[in-house]
């Protein structure tokens, strides 16, 4: 009888320890959170750790008790770790904040409407770029905290345009049709191309058509747009151009495009601005670069302005997101001096607007030539185009790379786009 009497209270105890532990995986998570600690989670030990560490250090004269930990991850990494934890609805060992490149963004909240925490009334968003608040809200609620820009601008070498007769001023504010043209006469007299590329990239495309204000899907970010997209179409145009002119050297990695405008073989780069540590990584060319603004696409409604890449700051929904967004208010979202450090110790340029009144962003840059250009980029940032990227930016440019290699081997422009248009329609749901 004892016996039994022990094994009954024994199944008692296993019971309620079963029972106790099989409520929702997230409310158990959420019961063993630190009230005094939050994670983070982002890639690039030179760039956004650094810019982390510095705001860390910042927020410690404001709440020096909370426990700040950096974990870096691949920028890949972070995608496969958010889309398996949240497609399974739990949060154990997710972070309290994440950044996530603005190109993917919403195809996180859009996905997992209930797993970040809105950040709407929490910072002043007339403050930031708007181009940026519109990549980190859906349906009117802001739920990222805008970071770095991706602002482009046309990196050129002054001393290659000096030979075929060319200044700085004589490529302000110009349209592609000017760029190709400057870039023959510069091939002539130099023997440079324009500028390389990588034929499985077309970052470039994305350039072109925000200076227009289109991108790959219409304003509701969901509806495919290649087939009667005019921008795309031109864009098209002036990439076969280029290529047919014999004006692109071609990369196919990250170390070939350094090493192609550190070695002096392009006489231009079109790019983000996160380039410019890159380009003054060669010494010995400084004084012999400037950066003007972004071609803008002719015969339309296109500006000198556009954006190549930028992330933003998330805060999931899951214990400690009230330190989160007080940790992100406090510095990214408000320090303008803060943003002064990300210039001078990490070449940071952010998309908060007051910061573009400090020291830092004015400085001029001996390499460029004397010019100032943080500023310069800063005023180009707020005049980029709001678009909608919409959730599959990288999955239609896919096919966009197919297609274009068939334009490029002499199908039909039209055909090819609407070839491209039926298989983005098929694909992505």
């Amino acid at each position: 009888m004892k016996k039994l009497l022990a094994l009954i209270m024994v199944c008692m105890l296993l019971l309620a320890a079963c029972s106790s532990g099989s409520s929702n995986g997230t409310e158990s998570e959420k019961g063993s959170a630190d009230a005094n600690e939050i994670t983070v989670w982002a890639w690039d030990p030179n760039f956004n750790i650094k810019a982390l560490e510095l705001a860390k250090e910042a927020y410690a004269s404001e709440n020096p008790d909370l426990k700040v930990n950096i974990i870096e991850n691949a920028q890949d990494d972070i995608v496969q770790k958010l889309n398996t934890s949240l497609s399974s609805g739990t949060t154990k060992g997710l972070p309290n904040i994440v950044l996530i490149e603005d190109y993917r963004a919403k195809s996180f909240l859009q996905a997992y409407p209930d797993m970040f925490h809105p950040l709407t009334g929490s910072f002043e968003t007339k403050d930031f770029v708007q181009y940026k608040v519109e990549a980190t809200s859906v349906d009117g609620e802001n739920y990222g905290l805008p970071f770095d820009t991706g602002a482009t601008g046309l990196y050129v070498r002054t001393d290659y345009l000096a030979e075929a007769g060319y200044t700085v001023e004589d490529l302000q504010n110009i349209d592609w049709k000017e760029y190709i043209e400057i870039g023959k006469k510069v091939k002539e007299a130099t023997g440079k191309r324009l500028l390389t590329y990588d034929p499985n990239d077309l970052g470039i495309l994305r350039t072109m058509i925000q200076s227009a204000g289109k991108w790959y899907v219409k304003e509701d970010g969901t509806t495919i747009d290649l087939a009667n997209n005019e921008a795309l179409k031109l864009s098209f145009k002036i990439y076969k151009e280029l290529v047919d002119n014999d004006l692109m050297n071609f990369h196919s990695d990250w170390n070939e495009f350094l090493a192609t405008f550190n070695g002096g073989e392009v006489a231009t780069v079109t790019t983000g601005n996160w380039i410019t540590p890159s380009i003054k990584a060669e010494a010995s060319q400084s004084g012999k670069w400037a950066v003007v603004p972004h071609p803008s696409l002719p015969g339309m409604e296109s500006v000198n302005a556009s954006n190549l890449g930028g992330a933003s700051w998330y805060v999931l929904d899951v214990p400690g997101k009230e330190n989160a967004v007080d940790f992100l208010t406090k510095t990214f979202g408000s320090n303008v001096d803060l943003y002064q450090k990300f210039v001078t110790d990490i070449g940071a340029i952010g998309t908060y607007i007051p910061a573009a009144e400090g020291e830092a962003y004015k400085t001029k840059d001996e390499f460029f030539g004397g010019q100032s250009i943080v500023s310069d980029f800063s005023k180009w940032a707020e005049e980029i185009p709001q678009v909608n990227y919409g959730m599959h930016t990288y999955a239609i440019e896919d096919i966009l790379v197919v297609a274009m290699q068939n334009y490029l081997a002499g199908q039909d422009l039209d055909k090819v786009l609407k070839e491209a248009q039926q298989q983005a329609e098929t694909q992505i749901k």
